[in-house]
């Protein structure tokens, strides 16, 4: 009995050698499902015009030496393939992108044959990235009757943005990611920790995570536009509603589009500056889901040529 209470009285005076960190469970507060719905709803209307950019991950791929060994298949890649997925499953979680499926477009297309009127839909930007980091570390001290242990791993991402036209990179970003477990033991009392496999994965998604925040932000700067769809009756259809940002009552501008021309220089095709042609106000919409909505307008001044309407754009009115 008397050595039971010597372990414990040691135990209590060497608790600062080995102290663990402890993680805070968030705690909900108690909001109405009708209120958590109405905010959702809130939240997927944007504050700003955006427009959805059409995006496809061509390529991503594990450029480090972890993962990779002589008696596995070196043409199954499963960091890169998870990297892949985290990437796509986080571009569609941000409700900044269409994202559109390329690796596995061979299984689509022999799916297609089955759906009436199915088409595959070109995107703006395809995507390749890579892992170009990756470690793991442990780290830990020892104290008389403590110990704590420390494993941490971290990656970094690369990622480009590649204009499917030409074939130009515009974009590129870093992600980096970490991800920590700590244990510690007392007197033989508290957790010990064996490896801890799920750090990879941590890791790796906290810098697709970062990944993201880069490029939306890159991709706010660009200035919203859309086209016109159609002219009846007087009425004008355009591309995009309420998950655009726009609200009924908008003042948007009808822009036709300059002349293209080739550069001798560079070699791009070079649009000469658009001019003016109309005012249009918001005051419907139809449509119910961002691939298929858009708005219902009616001309303010100025004049549009149906005849025209594929040299035809629209933007903001910025005044």
């Amino acid at each position: 009995m008397k050595n039971k209470l010597l372990i414990i009285s040691f135990a209590l005076v060497f608790a600062g050698c080995a102290t663990v960190s402890e993680k805070k469970e968030a705690v909900e507060a108690p909001i109405p499902e009708a209120k958590q719905v109405e905010a959702q709803e809130q939240i997927s209307i944007p504050d700003a015009k955006s427009y959805k950019m059409k995006i496809a991950i061509g390529r991503f791929s594990n450029e480090t030496n972890y993962g990779k060994s002589l008696i596995i298949d070196q043409s199954y890649d499963r960091i890169g393939k998870q990297a892949s997925d985290m990437l796509a499953s986080r571009l569609i979680e941000s409700g900044s992108f269409l994202v559109f499926e390329r690796p596995d477009i061979e299984r689509i297309e022999k799916e297609q044959r089955y759906v009436p009127d199915s088409k595959m839909i070109g995107v703006d930007a395809l995507v390749a990235g890579s892992v170009t980091e990756f470690g793991r570390s442990v780290s830990g001290k020892k104290a008389f009757l403590s110990s704590t242990k420390v494993q941490a791993a971290k990656a970094k991402v690369d990622i480009r943005l590649i204009d499917v036209r030409t074939g130009l990179s515009f974009f590129s970003a870093i992600g980096a990611g970490e991800a920590i477990t700590e244990s510690g033991e007392i007197a033989g009392f508290g957790s010990r920790a064996e490896y801890d496999a799920t750090l990879n994965d941590r890791a790796i998604a906290a810098a697709i995570s970062d990944v993201i925040d880069k490029l939306i932000s890159k991709l706010n700067e660009r200035p919203w536009k859309t086209d016109i769809l159609e002219i009846q009756d007087g009425l004008i259809y355009i591309s995009g509603g309420k998950k655009q940002g726009l609200r009924q009552g908008d003042i948007l501008k009808v822009f036709e589009a300059g002349d293209t021309v080739s550069s001798k220089q560079s070699g791009f095709n070079i649009a000469l500056p658009p001019k003016q042609v109309a005012t249009i106000q918001v005051f419907n919409f139809f449509g119910d889901n961002e691939t298929n909505e858009g708005s219902v307008c009616k001309l303010m001044e100025g004049n549009i040529d149906k005849a025209n309407l594929s040299k035809l754009f629209i933007t903001e009115d910025n005044k």
